[in-house]
């Protein structure tokens, strides 16, 4: 039962080391995140440069020469109708990719914000230290360390507890 005891002991202070690690484990620096976000931008660069590609292109096959030439080859009695359904139709999608091109200006707006916040937090943490920022004075708490002198009390607290149990019920056997 002894040898049973001692090999708890070492299973529970094995696991709650590693979950000490786990929970130790930091989000992603502030320089990790400034990274993500540049690429996020750099998406939003490209999608705003196709709207503005796509928006030239509708502003050239809106003209009214490029309408009737567009219905060149085609023999109809009301010409005028399928042209006007013609610029209503490229209108619509005009219309869509300027409300596009509004929200891309919006999220633009939102991430540089966000990509200033981020250097700035990253231009601290390398400044003062990772660990002084980890969550103010709940990061300062809860390090690993701490986390792991935690895991090995309660582990100990636990065996301690199972050990006076055991003796209760035979004491002449320890």
């Amino acid at each position: 039962m002894k040898n049973l005891v001692i090999s708890f002991l070492i299973a529970v202070l094995l696991v709650s080391a590693q979950s000490a690690r786990l929970f130790a484990q930091d989000s992603p620096s502030a320089a990790e995140a400034a990274r993500q976000l540049r690429n996020q931008l750099s998406q939003l660069n490209d999608r705003e440069a196709e709207i503005k590609i796509r928006l030239q292109e509708l502003d050239y096959e809106l003209k009214p020469e490029n309408i009737e030439h567009y219905f060149a080859g085609y023999g109809s009695l009301h010409p005028e109708e399928l042209r006007e359904a013609r610029r209503k139709k490229l209108q619509i999608e005009k219309d869509r990719l300027v409300a596009q091109l509004t929200e891309v200006g919006q999220s633009r707006q939102q991430l540089e914000a966000a990509i200033v916040a981020a250097d700035t937090k990253a231009y601290q943490a390398s400044a003062l230290g990772a660990v002084s920022l980890k969550g103010g004075a709940l990061g300062q708490i809860f390090n690993a360390t701490t986390l792991q002198l935690a895991a090995i009390t309660f582990a100990l607290l636990v065996i301690g507890i199972l050990l006076v149990a055991r003796r209760k019920r035979h004491p002449k056997s320890l």
